[in-house]
């Protein structure tokens, strides 16, 4: 009997520290996990702005283009007064 319940304990005892082990490594993966999601979102992120920066450089380039259409008609109008 003796040896019989020295064996359940020692199983016992092995299953507890197999569970605490692969909680511990359970828990590195899924914070792992939510690194990597972290990271992505950062990234995306820094694409929105870069995106936007893209999207501000190009208005400014279409406003500065319209600025010099509307200074062209300006001096049509000039010329035409001129004669």
């Amino acid at each position: 009997m003796n040896k019989l319940l020295s064996i359940v304990v020692a199983a016992m005892f092995a299953a507890v520290s197999v569970n605490a082990i692969a909680a511990k490594h359970m828990a590195a993966e899924k914070g792992a996990k939510e690194e990597k999601k972290e990271m992505k979102k950062e990234v995306k992120k820094a694409d929105k702005k870069a995106e936007a920066k893209k999207a501000d450089g190009k208005k400014a380039e279409a406003k500065k283009a319209d600025g010099k259409k509307e200074m062209k008609k300006g001096e049509d109008t000039k010329k035409a007064e001129k004669k």
